[in-house]
């Protein structure tokens, strides 16, 4: 018996990875006129980690799991900033001219950018388990 993609865990969090991926990058695309594929993998990771992350928290507050979303985000973000830009040299992104930096990877102003989204990436998590629930 083949199993549908989206009936388990697995296939709704591999399409919660797509979509983030994908949205992440045009995203930025729209915003700063390229993207980078690290910035692709990254933003699959972090939409699934929202997808786990709602379905954990799903009677929480929006604003809470928004708050932990962004937590997760910007944690991702410095990780992945850690390795890219200072380790390897790459320089994808540099937020050493806002205030509040760390390392120039992470920062307050897109720590809150990442609280924002996560108001429709959580709708799409939601979107993604109701849709597997119906296949």
């Amino acid at each position: 018996m083949v199993k549908k993609p989206l009936t388990g865990e697995l296939g709704r969090c591999a399409v919660a990875y797509g979509t983030g991926a994908v949205l992440y990058s045009l995203l930025e695309i729209a915003f700063r006129g390229f993207t980078h594929w690290t910035m692709t993998l990254t933003g699959g990771t972090c939409m699934a980690l929202i997808y786990l992350l709602d379905r954990k928290m799903h009677s929480r507050s929006l604003w809470l799991r928004c708050l932990a979303g962004a937590g997760i985000i910007t944690a991702l973000e410095f990780a992945v900033g850690c390795i890219v830009n200072r380790k390897l040299g790459w320089n994808v992104w540099d937020y050493s001219d806002q205030r509040f930096n760390v390392l120039g990877q992470i920062c307050p102003v897109f720590s809150g950018i990442w609280f924002l989204l996560c108001i429709p990436a959580t709708a799409i998590c939601r979107l993604i388990r109701m849709l597997g629930r119906g296949s």
